[in-house]
């Protein structure tokens, strides 16, 4: 690839470059998107690019110009994918909101999960909060009341079965 003569646009030309660097390319946008057929699409594009501007790329900048291209094109995807979620997002919580009988129920199975854990022992409802609402881990959870991880377990089982018998009639 150091001769400066040669077009991209020659034929045998391009084949060299999309022989030396189709793998290389494809593996570099494999490891970013986490999916061959994607990465394979991105690295076909990027020479689809390449052959159709091979008059304006020098050949000592193919390389660099074929994974700037397929970078770009990836993080545009990303970008994009964020934007659809975000959409999607707030579409569903707009169809959410406007369900008045779905609200109700929400309230309602949140009323009757509060009361339900409200009943629990101190000690279910203790280790239960510790790991449900504020994150702990077991490990952490007998750290903090000085007890051991089986007691930390017992007592969380507990407070599971006794909350799915307070709150049977919703499918949990």
């Amino acid at each position: 690839m150091k001769n400066t003569l040669a077009s991209i646009c020659e034929k045998t030309v391009f084949e060299k470059v999309f022989k030396d660097y189709s793998l290389l390319l494809r593996n570099f946008i494999y490891a970013k998107c986490g999916d061959v057929s994607k990465a394979e699409d991105y690295t076909q594009d990027a020479f689809v690019k390449l052959w159709n501007n091979c008059a304006k790329v020098p050949i000592n900048k193919a390389k660099s110009y074929l994974f700037t291209i397929t970078k770009n094109a990836f993080f545009n995807d990303y970008e994009h994918q964020k934007v659809v979620l975000k959409y999607k997002a707030l579409k569903a919580d707009r169809v959410n909101n406007e369900d008045p009988e779905f609200e109700y129920r929400q309230k309602e199975f949140q009323q009757e999960l509060n009361n339900a854990i409200n009943r629990l022992t101190d000690k279910q409802r203790e280790v239960f909060l510790l790991n449900r609402i504020e994150k702990k881990k077991y490990k952490e959870i007998a750290e903090i009341l000085d007890i051991s991880v089986k007691t930390v377990e017992m007592r969380m089982s507990s407070a599971l079965v006794s909350l799915r018998k307070s709150i049977k009639n919703y499918k949990i």
